[in-house]
């Protein structure tokens, strides 16, 4: 089922400030141990915390050789919902020809082929929250 084009922007802009805050945070988290400043930075990680949707997780549903075409699909826990997501097609020569949520809401599939072979490694990415 299709989603309405204000429910996929809305989703689209919640998924692109989930991405950015969590690049944030990684950013900040990865500063050196003797790094020092007017706490700024302090601020800044707390702000991005607050800024993720409540129960946000990503799971990973790691890389895996499937025959072409095949649909893998990443599952949220059972209290939350996929509110973004993104697969990986790995191998020569691999496209990755489908990235999209599950009908219900609940995962993300992904899918691909390789032009030179039956099989394609798969990785598919399910972004969460309550």
């Amino acid at each position: 089922m299709p989603l309405k084009p204000a429910l996929k922007t809305a989703l689209s802009t919640l998924v692109a400030a989930a991405l950015a805050s969590t690049v944030t945070a990684l950013a900040i988290g990865n500063a050196p141990a003797n790094a020092t400043g007017s706490g700024t930075s302090a601020r800044t990680a707390a702000s991005t915390a607050s800024a993720l949707p409540p129960g946000y997780q990503v799971v990973v549903l790691p890389n895996k050789n499937v025959p072409n075409f095949q649909r893998r699909t990443a599952w949220c826990p059972h209290n939350k919902r996929v509110i973004g997501g993104g697969g990986e097609a790995q191998g020569p020569n691999a496209v990755l020809v489908g990235s999209f949520p599950t009908s219900d809401g609940r995962g993300w599939i992904a899918l691909g082929r390789q032009s030179k072979g039956n099989t394609v490694g798969i990785s598919v990415y399910a972004i969460c929250a309550l």
